[in-house]
């Protein structure tokens, strides 16, 4: 945990109120426990969480972060357009095993797109009760679908007036709508900046401990009713908050008599200088339970759902070591620096998240100020709507038993590893097996174990042939690594001797790294560095350097933790470097499979584009062919259902099949009929679609026949693009009886035919008619360059498929156009013909 989220600095981004109107949306119509917006980041491919309610940011700081090619909830919302909806705990671990590992609690989880007009500018989200059935959530869906379009509209008129829509900043965090009686007083006030008027209600006066009638008119009597040391701060929050950036928490005030008051701050809702809106809340004890509390013998103090200390008993106090007037009314990590240990982490997010209360146990550092110097606490935190109720006991003793005089020890508990560890090798673990090529690998260690330890800089180096050559680096000088490169594992570097000798090797500072090593080039920081070894079932495989900005030390259970993760990371490396071998031979099969060059015809221009999916190894079985038919020309596509080398060597026999028949002009008909019965014959477990065209060159006339496979587009030389609905058949392999009727058609000199595969058309989420709706468009628009070159308007066609980071599927495009021939008479008006 850390501190409250600053408030100084924000870049120009979309307003607070809007956001925090949003959140606290998305807790109304869903009944849930927090709510919360994710938006895209200045950095391509990254989401922050731009405001949460109901939840203290700073301790779900891992997660304010997100990769949207990570399989998080957000991330797949935000890049399908598909809303996802997580019913229960079980849901999640089997949908998203590396999300649920990281929030192991059972709530059920809503998320929505943020998107209007076709531009997705984020996610808005909503934790709530865990339910049996996703089913029950549908009508919650739907309501929090409207909130999110309501907040997409306003992104897109703010993007439309220039304002910046992205979001870089910590996140906002707001307090939801208490669901029963207030925890204390509250008193309400504005604040218009034009005019400098300041209207309170009466309980307000009251709590900033003004008299019966006496009104604060102005920010200047306001300023003066609170304590010397909180005045000349107060002003400038004020006015902050009215340009539209409020402190991201509640702050802090006293009055001039002393007493603590809570102040949040809105500003108007557009953020243009418009009235404040303030509320203070008095926490006082009195408020809470009439002191009732006060006389109990264990340590009881209360947090709100932002994680700030609004009643602490005296005994919590005394526990605790801290002084009671310092612990109510900041935030609980900040009031108690030596709280911020994972088992107390990891068990208010539970309370936060889930009704099931939480027992832990945590020592007390040494160095804490107050009695009871490095003894443990039984810790126990029980969930509310509103509040969380902790307790606090020493371990060894019954909630009512006297406090131990100064000399008394105690003995730590039995249990004592609930503590937990500093990072949960877990995490890393089911990452990395959904990482499958080297950089995926790599990608992930930076992602998941670099934040864990508060590592600033990896680098990542493989064996190959008995040297050491850099695979990855993040956070490196440039340049500096470019000396390391291709050492051999004689050299005398701590990268090198922690693979030689299988040991980690830790470095408290860049001094001791110089005086273990004398003469070693450093880059510029000071900071620790850890050498880690990567061995995989005892071979080596390379060595992971991670870099921190400042000295720090290795406590034995991160040196264990940091070298088991070792291990874990040399296995997933060490297949990976398999599976890009393998990959490379895999792509290189396929390569060889597809055409060269296509046939050529005088009068005939045709184009190819193949391109292969993005999902690692798993090559699909697309292809495409252009055969000499006769004194004609064969246009043939088609798809082999499935992925990987079984895929493309069934592609390759087809595409001979095909390609055989076609030489010997067989009719279509025929072609789709021996090729259906060689499948069924071959009988590898998969089918195919396909499309068959032979065109007359010299008339234009085409008789075509498909099984299973994606209607062909026609561009007709006035510029019309349709869609030619061939009837068809089933797919090739399936049936031996099945029957592929033809059609004829006739292709115009200037028109163009287009024949594709479903990787084109198809996108998850999205209707597979629009994806074939947005091709024939592109397609109108492409050919309508007078003597563009048919290459040309095939990559016009790809050029947003190529440009894209996942490609889930395998790609390719045959393009057909007919030349005019003085003398030659031209074919009939293109389409299909009876």
């Amino acid at each position: 945990m850390t501190g409250s989220a600053g408030d100084e600095r924000r870049p120009p981004g979309p307003p607070s109120a809007l956001l925090t109107a949003a959140a606290v949306d998305a807790l109304r119509v869903t009944g849930g426990r927090a709510g919360g917006v994710y938006l895209r980041s200045s950095t391509p491919g990254v989401l922050r969480l731009a405001v949460v309610a109901g939840l203290p940011g700073p301790l779900f700081r891992p997660w304010w972060r997100v990769h949207v090619d990570r399989p998080f909830p957000v991330a797949d919302v935000h890049r399908t357009g598909v809303p996802v909806v997580l019913a229960n705990a079980t849901e999640a671990m089997r949908r998203y095993p590396q999300f649920a590992a990281g929030l192991p609690f059972q709530f059920g989880a809503l998320n929505v797109p943020v998107v209007a007009e076709g531009e997705a500018f984020g996610v808005m989200t909503a934790l709530r009760a865990a339910v049996s059935d996703g089913a029950e959530l549908l009508a919650e869906r739907e309501r929090l679908a409207e909130a999110a379009n309501a907040l997409a509209a306003a992104l897109l008129r703010l993007a439309a007036g220039g304002t910046n829509t992205t979001w870089d900043d910590e996140p906002l965090s707001v307090r939801p709508p208490v669901a029963g009686p207030p925890p204390g007083r509250v008193g309400r006030f504005s604040w218009d900046p034009v005019s400098d008027t300041v209207v309170a209600d009466d309980q307000a006066r009251a709590l900033f401990g003004l008299p019966p009638g006496a009104l604060p008119r102005t920010l200047d009597a306001l300023t003066r009713t609170v304590d010397p040391a909180d005045a000349h701060r107060l002003p400038a929050i004020l006015r902050r908050t009215a340009e539209g950036r409020p402190p991201s928490v509640p702050i802090e005030v006293r009055t001039s008599e002393g007493g603590l008051r809570l102040l949040e701050l809105w500003p108007a809702a557009d953020g243009a200088g418009g009235p404040v809106t303030g509320v203070l809340l008095d926490p006082g004890p009195g408020a809470l339970a009439d002191g009732a509390a006060d006389l109990l013998p264990e340590g009881v103090f209360c947090l709100d759902r932002l994680g700030l200390v609004v009643y602490a008993n005296p005994r919590a106090a005394h526990l605790l070591g801290v002084e009671r007037n310092r612990l109510e009314g900041r935030p609980l990590w900040d009031a108690v620096p030596w709280l911020n240990q994972p088992a107390c982490e990891e068990h208010l997010r539970g309370a936060l998240l889930s009704p099931d209360p939480g027992h832990f146990h945590v020592r007390r550092p040494a160095d804490a100020p107050g009695p009871f110097e490095g003894n443990w606490l039984s810790m126990a935190v029980y969930p509310g709507p509103d509040l969380l109720t902790c307790t606090a006991v020493p371990s060894n003793r019954v909630p009512y038993d006297t406090p131990p005089g100064p000399d008394e020890t105690e003995v730590p508990p039995r249990d004592a590893a609930t503590t937990g560890p500093l990072y949960r090798p877990i995490l890393l673990a089911i990452a990395l097996t959904e990482a499958v090529t080297a950089r995926q690998v790599s990608a992930v260690v930076m992602q998941e174990l670099l934040p864990a330890f508060g590592g600033r800089r990896l680098a990542i180096y493989l064996l190959q042939e008995r040297h050491l050559f850099l695979a990855w680096e993040s956070g490196f000088p440039k340049g500096f690594l470019k000396s390391f490169e291709g050492v051999g594992l004689d050299a005398r570097l701590p990268g090198v001797e922690t693979l030689t000798t299988g040991r980690p090797l830790f470095f408290d500072s860049m001094d001791q790294l110089a005086a273990a090593y004398p003469g070693i080039e450093l880059d510029a920081a000071v900071g620790a560095r850890a050498f880690l070894p990567l061995i995989a079932s005892g071979r080596p495989v390379g060595s992971c350097i991670l870099g921190f900005d400042g000295p720090r030390s290795f406590s034995s259970e991160e040196r264990t933790v940091l070298t088991a993760l070792a291990g874990l990371i040399a296995h997933a490396m060490d297949k990976a470097r398999r599976y890009d071998t393998e990959a490379a031979l895999a792509r290189g099969l396929q390569q060889a499979l597809l055409p060269r060059r296509l046939s050529q015809h005088a009068r005939v221009e045709t184009a190819g584009r193949y391109l292969p999916g993005t999902a690692g190894m798993d090559v699909g079985g697309d292809w495409y062919d252009v055969v000499e038919a006769g004194n004609g020309l064969a246009l043939v596509i088609g798809d082999v259902q499935g992925h990987g080398v079984q895929a493309a060597a069934t592609m390759g026999q087809l595409r001979s099949a095909v390609r055989a028949f076609a030489l010997g002009d067989h009719p279509p008909e025929e072609v789709m009929g021996g090729t259906n019965h060689l499948l069924i014959d071959l009988d590898p477990g998969q089918f195919a679609s396909c499309c068959y065209v032979r065109l007359d060159p010299a008339t234009g006339r085409a008789r075509a026949a498909r099984a299973g496979h994606l209607p062909p587009l026609l561009r007709h030389p006035d510029g019309r693009t349709e869609v030619v609905e061939l009837p068809g058949g089933v797919v090739l392999g399936v049936d031996a009886r099945a029957h592929y009727p033809v059609t004829e058609l006739t292709l115009e000199p200037g028109a163009i035919l287009a024949l594709y595969t479903d990787g084109l058309v198809e996108r998850p989420g999205q209707d597979i008619d629009d994806g074939i709706a947005a091709v024939r468009a592109a397609l109108a628009e492409a050919g309508s360059v007078p003597g563009r070159p048919l290459a040309d308007v095939a990559d016009l066609l790809t050029v947003t498929a190529r440009q894209a980071a996942d490609r889930p599927d395998d790609i390719a495009l045959l393009l057909a156009t007919r030349a005019e021939a003085a003398g030659i008479p031209d074919g009939d008006r293109a389409g299909p013909v009876p």
